[in-house]
């Protein structure tokens, strides 16, 4: 326990509270099971497979203070070369899920996918436990690669909504979600966490330029899987 003095300067005052704040801070980060990235890999929708993005994760929550659990990126992949689609619902555990700061978005899978969760742009924080740029903001950064459909399925037929099951830099195009849910009207897609638009933009759809040209940044959802 930090004892104040009569004696002690207003800095050292300050000083004392922050170290007092500081272990409340670092034990909600330690119990975060959700954020959305601060920062993607770089390569726009290029993230290495699904084992790029899960280690982009774990990578960012190791920072965070919260590298004991097992992160996987929300994203689905399409059927391709003999391998079946994955599920981006399948990937993230069974919940619940809370963010940075102990805000509990959804309690499972269900309620993640249904009309009551929680995420919103006050709540979809990065694992800084930081408020991201969504519509409005500059830059608008709002766009979530996920590659999925509303229900957290990946999509079927010729359509490439995962560019390339996230191994394209280029041509292609990529499924994205409104963290903030806002879109340019209001109707279902455009409020959609998870399944608002394809990306797209004149490098084929999937290069970091392209998704910043629709509000972008090759950004991740981010769960704890256990």
């Amino acid at each position: 326990m930090i004892r104040i003095e009569k004696s002690m300067t207003m800095s050292s005052v300050a000083l004392a509270m922050v170290l007092l704040a500081a272990p409340s801070a670092q034990a909600q980060s330690a119990d975060m099971t959700f954020f959305v990235t601060s920062n993607g890999p770089g390569k726009g929708a290029d993230l290495g497979g699904l084992e790029g993005a899960d280690a982009h994760c774990q990578k960012l929550a190791q920072a965070a203070g919260a590298g004991t659990k097992t992160w996987r990126a929300y994203l689905s992949t399409q059927a391709a070369d003999g391998k079946p689609a994955i599920n981006a619902k399948d990937r993230i555990g069974k919940g619940p899920w809370q963010n940075a700061k102990g805000t509990v978005i959804a309690k499972d899978v269900a309620e993640l996918h249904g009309a009551t969760n929680n995420l919103s742009k006050q709540t979809a924080l990065s694992e800084k436990g930081e408020v991201i740029n969504g519509a409005g903001d500059q830059p608008n950064r709002h766009d979530i690669l996920t590659g999925s459909q509303a229900d957290g399925t990946a999509f079927a037929g010729p359509d490439d909504r995962t560019c390339k099951n996230w191994t394209s830099s280029t041509q292609g195009a990529a499924m994205v979600g409104h963290f903030d849910r806002r879109g340019l009207g209001d109707d279902e897609p455009s409020k959609s966490w998870n399944s608002s638009h394809p990306s797209r933009g004149p490098d084929g759809g999937c290069s970091q330029a392209d998704l910043k040209t629709t509000g972008g940044d090759g950004l991740l959802y981010c769960f704890a899987a256990n």
